[in-house]
C-alpha cells in the first residue's frame, strides 16, 4: 500500500473528474492535500465535508489563466501547509476549433490554462523542492499530445508541450532529487467529455477504437498519478505513462 503520510501535495483542478479522483486517492494514502478549483465551488466544498478530519485538506479558488492569482495561491498554500512536496498539474480545458476558424483568443486561452499555468506553478514551487532536495511533479497530458487530434489542434499542441516540458524538467531537476513524470490519458468519463460521449454513435466509435473496449474512469487515471508520486517510482523520471486502454497503439 502506498503511504504518503506527512507529504504535502498540490493538485490543480481538484474539484471534479481526474483531479477529484486524485484528491481522494492522495488523502487515502495519508497525504495532506491542497487543491485548486475555478468554478465548481459546491463540488469543492463537498470534498472538504466528506474528508473532514482524515488529513489536512484545503481548497483554493484560482483562475489558472491569471498570473497574479497563481502566485497568490502558491504563497497561501505554502503559508498554510509549510511546503509543497508533490505537485500534480491536472487542471485543463478541452474545446473544439477548426484551425481556419480558431481565434487567437481561443488559442491563447488553451495555452494559458493548459500549459503556461504549469510553467508558472512549477517555477514557483521548484525552489523549495530544491532546498529540501525532494520533489515529485506529475503532469497530466493526453493521447492527443502524442498523435494529434483533428479539430482540437490547440489542445493537442498544449498537451504536446506538456510532454516536452516534462522531459526537459526531468533532466534539469534530477540532480536535486526531483522527479518529473507525465500521465497521458485517452478518453475519460468526466464532465469535460459528457456532451461528446452522450451521442450513441460517438460513444460506439470511441469505445470501439480502444483495445480494452472501455472508457477510463477518473480513478483509473488517478491511480497511476499516485504511483508516480510515491517512493515506488523513485527511479522513474521523464516518463510518459499512457493510461488509455491501449489506444495510442492504434493511432
Amino acid at each position: 500500500m502506498i503511504n504518503l503520510e506527512n507529504k504535502i501535495v498540490l493538485i490543480t483542478g481538484g474539484s471534479r473528474g481526474i483531479g477529484k479522483a486524485c484528491v481522494e486517492q492522495f488523502l487515502n494514502a495519508g497525504a495532506n492535500v491542497a487543491f485548486t478549483f475555478q468554478s465548481a465551488k459546491d463540488e469543492a466544498e463537498k470534498i472538504l465535508l466528506a474528508y473532514n478530519g482524515s488529513a489536512m485538506l484545503k481548497n483554493y479558488k484560482v483562475d489558472l489563466s491569471d498570473v497574479a492569482q497563481i502566485k497568490d495561491a502558491v504563497q497561501s498554500i505554502i503559508k498554510d501547509f509549510g511546503s509543497i512536496d508533490i505537485l500534480v498539474n491536472n487542471a485543463g480545458i478541452w474545446k473544439e476549433a477548426a484551425i481556419d476558424k480558431m481565434s487567437l483568443d481561443e488559442w491563447n486561452e488553451m495555452m494559458s490554462i493548459n500549459l503556461t499555468s504549469i510553467y508558472l506553478l512549477t517555477g514557483l514551487i521548484v525552489p523549495s523542492m530544491k532546498k529540501n532536495k525532494f520533489g515529485k511533479i506529475v503532469n497530466i497530458a493526453s493521447t492527443a499530445g502524442q498523435r494529434g487530434e483533428a479539430l482540437h489542434s490547440h489542445y493537442a499542441a498544449s498537451k504536446g508541450g506538456i510532454i516536452s516540458l516534462t522531459k526537459s524538467l526531468a533532466s534539469e531537476l534530477g540532480e536535486y532529487n526531483i522527479t518529473v513524470n507525465c500521465v497521458a490519458p485517452g478518453w475519460v468519463i468526466t464532465d469535460m467529455t459528457t456532451d461528446s460521449l452522450s451521442d450513441p454513435e460517438t460513444l460506439k466509435k470511441v469505445t470501439g477504437d480502444i483495445p480494452l473496449k472501455k472508457i477510463a474512469r477518473p480513478e483509473e487515471v488517478a491511480g497511476p498519478v499516485l504511483f508516480l508520486a510515491s517512493n515506488m517510482a523513485s527511479h522513474i523520471t521523464g516518463e510518459i505513462l499512457n493510461v488509455n486502454g491501449g489506444s495510442v497503439l492504434c493511432g
